[in-house]
């Protein structure tokens, strides 16, 4: 079967859960930025850990199934609607042939994900179907008019709950829990984590950018260009923090002092620009 795309809203992209073990030749894992929403939309449609999804960011998505399935929407609060009609959240959601599912742009929440019984398939690229928007690598986004072919389903397990009780993203101050980085002992630690930050505009699925005083380095020696994991909090020369995403790249010389947890992680991958962040050390 395939989901015809109707709109593709500001940015749409198909994401697994990443292609890790190539970190030793410069490529990122990428995936789902916010991989527990991502989980669990194909935990709730049956489909097995990995399948490929649609990550939808600030909604705008409208396609039509040319054949019954069942789907799922998480993360980003994005009010799906069917025909018409809004659905449920964190639930599987049958479609009948030629149903016209919408989302619209999220009241709480920055990404949304739009999981499909069978999983996206289109090809893979070593071993991934995500997009890599740093390196190119994987399916271009998704824009209007693509037909998205959806898997077989068969051999899948029944979806097996009505609805999931989740919480959603957070509309208010975020505190986020930290590790201790490689290099913190490069910068003003107390400066870092006294105060809180704004999620700056200048964000995308490379990194997000924390506004506000600059934080001090005072080390200053060179660093050579070293590996990184999603969530490593780098403090560039100008001294405002850059947490990295899926798609992040090494370090390019300047120090990570920090680094997300998981749960962290997937939190600020939903914080939208001007949202106010605090980092506390778990």
């Amino acid at each position: 079967m395939t989901l015809r795309v109707q709109a593709s809203g500001p940015l749409t992209l198909v994401e697994d859960a990443g292609r890790p073990g190539w970190a030793h030749v410069g490529v990122t894992r990428s995936g789902a930025a916010d991989r527990s929403a991502y989980a669990l939309g194909n935990r709730l449609v049956g489909n097995r850990p990995g399948a490929a999804s649609l990550e939808v960011m600030l909604g705008g998505l409208a396609l039509v199934a040319d054949r019954e399935t069942t789907v799922a929407v998480t993360g980003a609060f994005s009010r799906p609607l069917l025909a018409g009609r809004e659905v449920a959240y964190a639930a599987p959601v049958p479609l009948r042939p030629g149903d016209r599912l919408v989302l619209q742009r999220p009241d709480v929440g920055l990404r949304t994900y739009l999981a499909v019984r069978g999983g996206i398939d289109v090809p893979a690229v070593l071993g991934s179907r995500s997009t890599d928007t740093l390196s190119g690598l994987g399916p271009a986004p998704v824009r209007d008019g693509d037909r998205l072919p959806v898997g077989s389903p068969l051999g899948l397990a029944a979806p097996a709950v009505d609805v999931a009780p989740v919480a959603r993203p957070s509309a208010g101050p975020l505190v986020l829990a930290v590790t201790l980085g490689p290099r913190h002992d490069w910068v003003d630690l107390e400066g870092l984590l006294a105060r809180p930050w704004v999620v700056s505009a200048r964000s995308d699925r490379v990194g997000i950018r924390l506004d506000g005083p600059p934080v001090g380095r005072p080390r200053r020696a060179e660093l050579a260009s070293e590996g990184v994991v999603r969530g490593g909090v780098q403090i560039p020369a100008g001294g405002e923090p850059v947490v990295f995403l899926a798609d992040h790249p090494v370090t390019g010389g300047y120090p990570v002092a920090l680094v997300l947890t998981e749960a962290a992680c997937d939190g600020i991958s939903q914080a939208v620009p001007g949202q106010e962040v605090t980092l506390r050390l778990a």
